[in-house]
């Protein structure tokens, strides 16, 4: 566990992210990062759990009108 010293940035305060933190998310300078609110406390995560949201919607449609939209490809 690593632990996160929190820093003034201008009227904002922000965490610096070590290194080793950043490469186990998979996340660099410019990425976004979501603050999810788990049972186990807040998560941070560059999952976006609208999007996915999203796209089981999508997947589900495509499911329901998969011989529409491969008439629609043709």
């Amino acid at each position: 566990m690593s632990s996160l010293k929190l820093t003034g940035i201008g009227n904002s305060v922000g965490v610096v992210l070590p290194k080793d933190l950043l490469a186990r998310l998979r996340v660099s300078k410019g990425d976004r990062l979501y603050a999810v609110e788990t049972p186990n406390g807040i998560e941070l995560t560059p999952y976006d759990p609208e999007f996915a949201t999203q796209m089981d919607a999508a997947e589900a449609i495509m499911r329901e009108d998969r011989d529409v939209l491969k008439k629609l490809a043709e």
